[in-house]
């Protein structure tokens, strides 16, 4: 655990998919409009503070597109370079938790250690694994490459609240994941809450509207209030997958898939 004191970071998010073929039906329990089109986006999130560089999950690979049919258009790891990072550079990668679309790139940061909560490893490694529906989410291979990162020392376990380098911290959230965690980042403009999939999108939270996947619905709906009160305030809680990211936040360089974050919304956010 790092106890430095609390400095400012920038927060980028870089997209490198997005899925069209699917309904709101797959977005919200109980949603009146269950067979209306909802696109998902699919981002991994850079904080940089000085010459500290903290990566947010690692995406999945053309590997893993091709093996769920679910393409990419850019290798996460390869996106860090239109922010001038490299994947073989990046010492901390926070996972936040063990679906393949959050850690399905472990192997392109290979001088990391990886900052994972103590229950996601065992939910993943765990007898829950013998159900064909809740295993759905995970690959195989990257929770055995985490086991592998284990055994090699490059795991760094939480329970619960803990902190990664001065002005950030991942606190365990659950209900998506057993162990799903969130990251809080100081900013500039107060603090930013990271949700990951604690919020697939906006409308999960602000409307109180869980997503299908869910091992716990109560931890899943605490979650929702937990994540507003790691933030400032709600425009600076960042859903998981939510196209309107791009909507509000600024635009980064000339890639055209970077957004700016921790300088807030260029507007209120409303859904």
């Amino acid at each position: 655990m790092d106890t430095a004191i609390e400095k400012n970071w920038e927060v980028y998010a870089l997209k490198y998919a997005e899925r069209a073929d699917r309904t709101r039906g797959d977005s919200f329990i109980f949603d009146d409009h269950s067979n209306q089109a909802h696109t998902i986006d699919y981002f991994i999130w850079v904080l940089k503070s000085d010459k500290d560089i903290i990566v947010v999950d690692t995406g999945y690979d053309y590997d893993e597109a091709k093996r769920r049919d679910r393409p990419i258009q850019r290798a996460p790891s390869e996106a860090l370079k239109a922010i001038n990072v490299e994947a073989s550079d990046v010492t901390d990668v926070i996972i936040t938790h063990l679906h393949y679309d959050h850690a399905g790139g472990l192997k392109d940061f290979p001088n990391a250690k990886f900052h994972l909560q103590e229950t996601e490893m065992a939910y993943a490694t765990g007898p829950c694994m013998c159900h064909e529906t809740i295993k759905m989410p995970f690959t195989g291979e990257h929770v055995c490459e985490m086991v592998k990162n284990l055994y090699s020392g490059r795991v760094v376990f939480y329970n619960g609240i803990g902190s990664i380098k001065g002005g950030v911290t991942v606190h365990l959230i659950g209900g998506h994941s057993r162990g799903l965690q969130s990251v809080r980042v100081k900013t500039e403009n107060g603090y930013l809450c990271l949700a990951s999939d604690a919020t697939h999108f906006y409308e999960n939270f602000l409307m109180g509207k869980p997503f299908p996947i869910v091992v716990d619905l109560e931890d899943m709906l605490n979650g929702f209030k937990l994540i507003k009160s790691l933030a400032t305030s709600n425009d600076m809680v960042i859903p998981g997958h939510d196209p309107l990211v791009k909507n509000f936040f600024p635009k980064e360089g000339t890639s055209g898939f970077v957004w700016r974050l921790d300088k807030g919304p260029t507007s209120p956010v409303k859904i």
